[in-house]
């Protein structure tokens, strides 16, 4: 792999996570809402950000999202819900990461090896949720899940040696987790890069769909 494109890269896994691929000698270019006003949920900002570049890129990775949106916590109980704090979620966290792939589609090869990658969260998994609450963004993250999860049925058949996967990077020492990161073990951003592109480096065609953590092992859905 030579040529990375990170959206989200202002973040502290994505900054983190560009400054690992560079220390590895493959060309990056860096793409984020504060410094080039990409806005993943603006479809009309991705299409012309990313219509301008010409690539190809043998990775592609989102490191978009948030866990808390103008103010919004995760939810504790169902009397918490509010409609516009989920549709905010959902926009953010699922349709921006899709709409990403979408408008990265021309980027990335047909023929060589690739990876498109999301970060996602272990929270978005039906199978393992055991504790409830936290409603939006468990939301949020099982929508970009099932989002990726079908493009990569698709893109399998005109992008045979892409994978695309979604990936738990762990807890991570970030303004995104400050206020709930003492209730789980943590890792600084440039340990969570090195194991995410870890992963990514021995990913294979046949692994496109997966949903996997910072360790290369399956999330159930």
């Amino acid at each position: 792999m030579k040529n990375a494109l990170i959206i989200g890269d202002s973040g502290g896994i994505g900054g983190a996570v560009a400054a690992h691929l560079r220390e590895l000698g493959m060309a990056v270019t860096g793409l984020s809402r504060s410094r080039d006003g990409l806005d993943v949920t603006d479809e009309a900002s991705l299409s012309a950000t990313l219509g301008a570049l010409e690539g190809p890129y043998d990775l592609v990775f989102a490191a978009t999202g948030a866990l808390e949106i103008e103010g919004a916590e995760p939810e504790k109980t169902l009397k918490s819900l509010d409609a516009k704090a989920l549709a905010d979620q959902y926009l953010l966290n699922a349709i921006g990461p899709a709409m990403v792939l979408k408008h990265a589609l021309p980027l990335l090869p047909r023929r060589d090896r690739a990876v498109f990658a999301v970060l996602s969260a272990r929270v978005g998994s039906i199978g393992d949720n055991g504790l409830g609450g936290w409603y939006s963004y468990r939301a949020a993250k099982a929508g970009v899940n099932q989002l990726i999860h079908t493009a990569a049925v698709e893109l399998a058949r005109s992008h045979r040696r892409l994978a695309c996967v979604c990936l738990h990077p762990g807890t991570v020492e970030t303004a995104f987790t400050a206020k709930y990161a003492s209730r789980y073990p943590t890792v600084t951003p440039a340990y969570a890069a090195e194991r995410l592109v870890k992963v990514v480096q021995g990913l294979n065609p046949e692994d496109t769909g997966k949903f996997l953590d910072y360790a290369g092992r399956e999330i159930p859905w």
